[in-house]
């Protein structure tokens, strides 16, 4: 092992809920009102895939999809900058990582421009050598090239990485890379069984332990 990555959302900041948020005050000014279950179907996939999904299903005609995709990311951020919290243990798993010497990356579906309110909100810019985001990849997750991309900035063959995930897209994703996987998901989605693709599955980043997972490379 020579590197973790990290995704963002859900994973480093509390941001789901914050995002069903933004996505169904957004929709609703278009005529679609989403119940938070329905938000879940797309976690891990990146924001233009999601609003470009339910224009497919729903169809609606006073707003662009892109219209729709800026008001959904200006809400999350907005939100963000109220009240977002880093998840537990973010703080002490990122200070055993560096501790130890390894390259750390973040590879997340959200915008550049959310990456930034993030990081700077919970202070945790330096950590990071290389903060990558999938959105001018051609495919967002599950396909690999976020991850993928992030490692050859990093400078670590993708087999040397381990990933930190919560959502299956997200695990896919990985797995498709080459990689290593931790699943560390949400409360609403620890039953999800798909999750097992995982090579461990943790309740909480309370529960890393970087000395543990060279192991998965013997």
């Amino acid at each position: 092992m020579k590197a973790v990555i990290f995704d963002m959302d859900g994973v480093i900041i509390d941001s789901e809920p914050l995002w069903k948020i933004a996505e169904v005050e957004a929709f609703h000014k278009v005529g679609l009102d989403l119940t938070f279950t329905e938000c879940e179907e797309t976690v891990g996939l990146r924001i233009d895939q999601v609003v470009e999904m339910w224009h497919k299903r729903v169809g609606w005609t006073n707003k662009s999809v892109k219209e729709v995709e800026d008001d959904i990311v200006d809400i999350l951020i907005r939100e963000i900058r109220i009240q977002g919290k880093a998840l537990p243990g973010v703080h002490q798993a990122l200070d055993q990582i560096k501790s130890k010497g390894y390259k750390i990356g973040l590879a997340t579906s959200s915008y550049n421009r959310i990456i930034e309110v993030v990081v700077d909100r919970l202070e945790i810019a330096p950590y990071f050598e290389v903060m990558h985001s999938a959105e001018h990849e051609k495919h967002g997750k599950p396909h690999p090239d976020v991850f993928l991309n992030c490692a050859a900035q990093l400078h670590v063959d993708p087999t040397d990485c381990l990933v930190i995930e919560d959502s299956f897209n997200g695990l896919v994703a990985a797995k498709a890379a080459r990689m290593k996987a931790i699943a560390v998901p949400e409360k609403s989605h620890q039953e999800d069984l798909r999750l097992n693709i995982a090579d461990q599955i943790l309740d909480s980043l309370e529960d890393f332990q970087i000395d543990a997972y060279p192991a998965f490379w013997d």
